[in-house]
């Protein structure tokens, strides 16, 4: 006769091993030992490839980190200051021609320390070379806000910053023809037999910039007003509606930004910008009909 060997389970055979002794655990495979190997130099190229590619993208799309943002920053500054660099010393060039123009509503003028009309050349150099200077610098603000923007608000960029430029220019050219003469004569009218109006040139320019440059900031609201009412913020009935207020707010603004603390200078900064609040008015409701 034959005998069949039957195999037993492993069990079984573990249990006759003795009493006592646990059933062996089987450990996991050990995994490959290529597998274990480090990446090579190609592997950890790749990545880094990968992100140099992607970077242009997030800048396209906006998303920079803070030292991305302050070396743009950085660059901006400093174009925007050669500008007015550039800008003032072609004012400078011109400075005699320029002296002339200021000076002219108020006639001959007097310097009463030995710096002081060199000191206020340079000063005229600069403020002339910033207003020379000007497109280059909204076009720095608007490259720099760039990234941050969609399509169609850069597309409406491309025409408020030129307008803004136009109409500062604009305001600084309506104070300096027709609202600063009036004003020095206003300020002459004073004089006296015994009192003679002597004006110090320092004095006077510091005056004249104080005077025009609001004006310019003041010849914005219009292009301000717009741009809310195109984005919805404002309409026609709202600016109706805050007339008065506006009214106050323009004689308390005048009071604040004017060089001098007389009624007269105060109207003259207010009466236009509230004309100018009426201006807005009307495009908006005629118009953007807002």
């Amino acid at each position: 006769m034959t005998y069949e060997k039957h195999e037993q389970p492993q069990g079984l055979n573990d249990g006759k091993a003795g009493a006592g002794h646990e059933p062996q655990m089987q450990q996991p495979p050990e995994p490959p030992i290529q597998q274990m190997h480090e990446p090579s130099m190609q592997q950890l190229s790749e990545p880094r490839e990968q992100a140099g590619q992607q970077a242009p993208e997030e800048r396209r799309d906006g998303s920079m980190s803070i030292i991305a943002h302050l070396e743009e920053l950085r660059k901006r500054l400093i174009y925007s200051i050669a500008a007015v660099a550039v800008g003032s010393g072609v004012a400078y060039f011109y400075i005699d021609e320029i002296m002339r123009c200021l000076t002219a509503p108020a006639g001959k003028l007097y310097y009463m320390q030995p710096a002081e009309a060199f000191f206020t050349y340079l000063k005229i150099a600069v403020f002339g070379g910033f207003l020379l200077a000007l497109p280059v610098i909204f076009y720095e603000i608007w490259r720099f806000i760039l990234p941050a923007l969609t399509v169609r608000e850069r597309k409406a960029l491309l025409l408020i910053v030129p307008l803004s430029v136009v109409l500062f220019v604009v305001g600084i050219a309506f104070s300096f023809t027709l609202v600063l003469p009036a004003a020095i004569r206003f300020f002459i009218g004073f004089g006296t037999d015994n009192l003679e109006p002597l004006f110090s040139l320092g004095k006077y320019l510091d005056f004249v910039l104080a005077f025009i440059l609001p004006f310019g900031c003041i010849f914005e609201l219009p292009l301000i007003i717009v741009v809310l009412a195109k984005l919805g913020f404002v309409g026609s009935a709202f600016l109706w509606k805050q007339q008065r207020i506006v009214v106050f707010l323009s004689f308390v603004i005048g009071a604040v930004i004017s060089p001098t603390p007389d009624v007269f200078s105060q109207t003259m900064i207010a009466v236009p910008m509230i004309l100018l609040y009426e201006i807005s008015y009307v495009i908006v409701r005629f118009i953007l009909r807002k």
